[in-house]
């Protein structure tokens, strides 16, 4: 069983991060901010995708002024993500549900001081977004881009806003690579009581921003570190959030739809298993409940994997197995093997939902 660090709960609109709170998942748009129309349905694609959280960023102050009709038109919780021009943000602050920063490119902190005082007036939260990439001078200079000058920069501005008397506060600590992020998280997690929001930056494609995001949050999220999380990644955006809600699943962290277990393929097999294992992706997709499901291709470990799924498929040579709890319930010819699985799995989701 995962312990989670305890860490202050902390609200994003109506999302609450940290704390007992389920660990969120969160993606950004790409449209201009300032194309109302054109991010409000990339907003709506992400609410059905089911993302928790949305980012937009505000590049300008035409995007700024654009976040009233936007959020009018939403019902997901957004985040304004902010760069160099503070007034961005005191604009901003007036209509988002959080403010994410950069302290490495704000410059004077009397601008973050302002920043500050609109997130506490209004009552929303401030995400301290320190990236490896874009570090204070002083941390730059001193540690060079590592994981100590990313740990010693949150640190500092960690204490900055605490001065302030501002507490709302969630943090992340990105490098581009596994190995930088990692470190920076574990060592700054006993070190505070704040939310940590997870990611690895500029991640890269589809294929390479899955495989350093789930090396990099799975480590993270096994060590109980991490309350809200972004998978980064340069393709479509639903994308982010299906892989996010993989890693969640797979770390046995969220409970939620089935989890597949399927043999390699091998001269074994007696059916075409990716055909057979893709039909069962796209036939249980709506099931929420969880449950433990095996598709194998053959008998020589299909018994052993069974006993510890709610279902199982055991391909044979003309014919095979239907198998639930450990127990063999039926024997059919191929042809009709895989509808009765299927009628089984929805009949132990329906039970047990």
């Amino acid at each position: 069983m995962i312990k989670r660090y305890l860490t202050k709960k902390i609200f994003v609109g109506d999302v609450a991060v940290g704390g007992d709170a389920p660990i969120s998942v969160q993606s950004m748009t790409y449209t201009k901010t300032s194309d109302i129309e054109a991010t409000v349905e990339q907003i709506r694609q992400l609410h059905f995708a089911g993302a928790d959280i949305v980012r937009l960023a505000v590049p300008d102050m035409e995007a700024a002024l654009a976040l009233k009709a936007i959020k009018e038109q939403t019902s997901l919780p957004i985040v304004a993500d902010i760069h160099f021009n503070y007034k961005l943000a005191l604009e901003a602050a007036k209509v988002v549900d959080c403010i994410r920063f950069n302290p490495g490119n704000i410059g004077e902190q009397s601008r973050i001081k302002e920043i500050v005082k609109a997130c506490k007036d209004r009552k929303i939260p401030v995400r301290i977004g320190v990236n490896c990439g874009s570090l204070e001078a002083q941390f730059e200079d001193k540690y060079g881009q590592t994981a100590k000058g990313m740990v010693e920069s949150a640190i500092y501005n960690i204490k900055f806003l605490e001065d302030l008397d501002f507490t709302d506060i969630k943090i992340s600590l990105k490098a581009s690579d596994v190995q930088r992020t990692v470190e920076a998280y574990r060592m700054l997690r006993p070190l505070n009581h704040y939310p940590f929001h997870l990611g690895v930056t500029e991640a890269g494609t589809e294929f390479h921003s899955t495989i350093k995001s789930s090396i990099a949050l799975g480590a993270l999220l096994l060590d109980g570190i991490g309350d809200t999380l972004r998978v980064s990644m340069t393709g479509e955006l639903e994308k982010e959030i299906e892989v996010g809600r993989a890693i969640l699943k797979d770390a046995g962290i969220a409970k939620e739809g089935l989890n597949i277990i399927s043999c390699p393929t091998c001269g074994r097999i007696e059916a075409d298993l990716v055909s057979a294992v893709k039909e069962v992706e796209e036939a249980t997709k709506h099931i929420k409940t969880p449950l433990n499901v095996s598709v194998m291709g053959c008998v020589v470990n299909a018994i052993g994997e069974a006993k510890s799924a709610d279902v199982a498929i055991a391909y044979g040579k003309g014919s095979g197995l239907i198998i639930k709890k450990g127990e063999v319930i039926e024997k059919l010819p191929t042809d009709q093997l895989l509808q009765k699985f299927l009628e089984e799995v929805e009949k132990e989701a329906n039970l047990k939902g």
